[in-house]
């Protein structure tokens, strides 16, 4: 049977977590290695400077999890380096690009926010899918988010989002994404009737009115918060943004190469030089 890696930015404890876990288990060996306390927001960091941990227990339905005191991509890279089975006696020596276990997809989510346009650069939930890229194994994340109109439990938007995840997951391990290829799905928090399907998309535009807000602690030393308004979008046709604002799931396939690549050709052919 696959091996499927699941894990998310929420925590190990994180109700999402369990659902999408439970609706991946016919596929195949379901592993769940996810941080020890919330990471949202936390972009891809990797931990070189201290000890990662990891360490199992019990969810309340009995199956055995594991808990990384690491952020989710040091999940996704210790558990590919096969941490979460590894004898505590043993070396963990790999030779360059060996993979202890081998896994045949990552699943990260269910999100409890949506991750659209440049969400995607912050966002704990997709760093843990783009780092299994980075160690050449396909992936998929999953979020959620509130869309005007419609009012749902929480348990029912992830369910929603797990039978999402595991039709996709099911057509990936069929037939699998094109090489550096994942795919950022966002799940808007309809009732299952009112989804009116999915749509393949391109990241758009996101909008922030971020504000700083700062202040004095007791000693008078001034400390900052970045608040401001909820962000928003432009929903333009075939965008994520369009694709939620319609009522659709939005897939879009994202991959590691930032190049803006046509830039590069002009640059190349000499529309733009250094000043002399």
């Amino acid at each position: 049977m696959p091996d499927i890696l699941v894990t998310n930015d929420d925590g190990v404890h994180a109700g999402s977590l369990r659902v999408l876990a439970a609706a991946l288990e016919d596929l195949g060996n379901v592993t769940v290695v996810a941080p020890e306390r919330n990471w949202s927001a936390s972009g891809h960091p990797k931990t070189l400077h201290k000890p990662l941990r990891v360490a199992p227990l019990n969810w309340p339905d009995g199956r055995r999890v594991y808990a990384c005191s690491g952020a989710p991509s040091d999940c996704v890279a210790l558990a590919l380096l096969g941490a979460p089975h590894h004898p505590d006696n043993a070396s963990t020596h790999l030779a360059a690009g060996e993979l202890r276990n081998t896994y045949d997809l990552v699943v990260s989510g269910v999100n409890d926010t949506f991750n659209l346009g440049c969400d995607v650069l912050y966002s704990g939930t997709v760093a843990a899918a783009m780092e299994s890229l980075v160690m050449g194994v396909p992936s998929l994340a999953f979020s959620t988010g509130d869309v005007e109109g419609f009012e749902i439990a929480d348990t029912e938007a992830w369910q929603n989002a797990a039978e999402i995840a595991r039709a996709l997951a099911a057509a990936a391990l069929e037939k699998p994404l094109p090489p550096q290829t994942m795919l950022n799905v966002n799940v808007p928090r309809r009732p299952a009737a009112c989804i009116r399907g999915l749509r393949y998309t391109f990241l758009g535009r996101r909008i922030y009115g971020d504000l700083l807000v700062t202040r004095d602690d007791p000693w008078g030393k001034p400390y900052y918060w970045i608040g401001g308004e909820v962000p928003t979008g432009i929903a333009e046709s075939g965008s994520d943004f369009g694709a939620i604002e319609s009522g659709f799931v939005s897939a879009s396939p994202l991959g590691i190469d930032l190049t803006r690549h046509e830039i590069l050709a002009d640059l190349t052919a000499g529309e733009w030089h250094l000043p002399k």
